[in-house]
């Protein structure tokens, strides 16, 4: 049996677009991504603190350093530019393995959704 288990986890980052007419995903700071270990095509999960909205997309690695948080296709009607935002993802691991994992979880500064540092 596999069970689903945090992964990875981007806590509080700005949306910094949203961009309608993209075929879809989530442009993620590609620091962000690799601080988190999340790789492009990556289903993540986006959580909207500002209203209450809860979808899964895919990840698309953005500039390094550029602080790019942008929701493309149908997932920019989810969100507004400034909102704040959780993405997570999962792994599918047997109990074993999830009970001996530790997520990676990333704190970017909301103000730029860089990382302490950078």
């Amino acid at each position: 049996m596999l069970i689903q288990v945090l992964k990875s986890k981007i806590h509080r980052v700005t949306v910094t677009e949203a961009n309608l007419d993209y075929i879809g995903s989530i442009t993620i700071d590609s620091d962000l991504m690799e601080a988190a270990g999340i790789i492009a095509g990556e289903r993540v999960f986006i959580v909207d603190n500002n209203n209450g909205e809860r979808f899964d997309t895919y990840a698309i690695p953005g500039p390094a350093g550029s602080g790019v948080i942008c929701l493309n296709g149908a997932a920019a009607r989810k969100v507004h530019r400034g909102d704040v935002v959780i993405i997570m993802a999962y792994a599918m691991v047997t109990p074993e393995e999830g009970a001996a994992m530790t997520p990676k979880l990333v704190f970017p500064d909301t103000s730029t959704n860089r990382l302490p540092g950078l």
